[in-house]
């Protein structure tokens, strides 16, 4: 397998993990918000309130972790092409790979 043609022929492949990402990058936030905001109405319904403090402080990490979720694979694809320019022979290569991991409907 040549390295510079590894997109390409990867295609498929990469296109299911861009697919897949998709899913865990919208679902595992939403679930992780979802169940601290599940916390803190526990929390506000048992009136007490260092419960309440105690489950607030979670749901700010909560939301914290989410985000991070979300925007770590985005971050991490832009180092890649900030440094793509300058060790890739074959940029079209990357453009298929960058494509097909980002926008996995829009990979042909």
């Amino acid at each position: 397998m040549d390295l510079s043609t590894f997109c390409t022929e990867m295609k498929g492949a990469i296109q299911v993990v861009g697919a897949i990402l998709l899913v865990f990058k919208v679902v595992i936030p939403l679930l992780i918000i979802g169940y601290g905001i599940f916390d803190l109405g526990k929390a506000v319904v048992s009136s007490k309130e260092e419960d309440i403090k105690k489950q607030t402080k979670r749901l700010v990490f909560r939301v914290i972790a989410g985000i991070a979720i979300f925007l770590v694979p985005s971050i991490v694809l832009w180092i890649f092409t900030t440094f793509a320019d300058d060790y890739s022979r074959d940029s079209q290569d990357f453009e298929t790979c960058k494509t097909c991991f980002l926008h996995p409907r829009q990979c042909s």
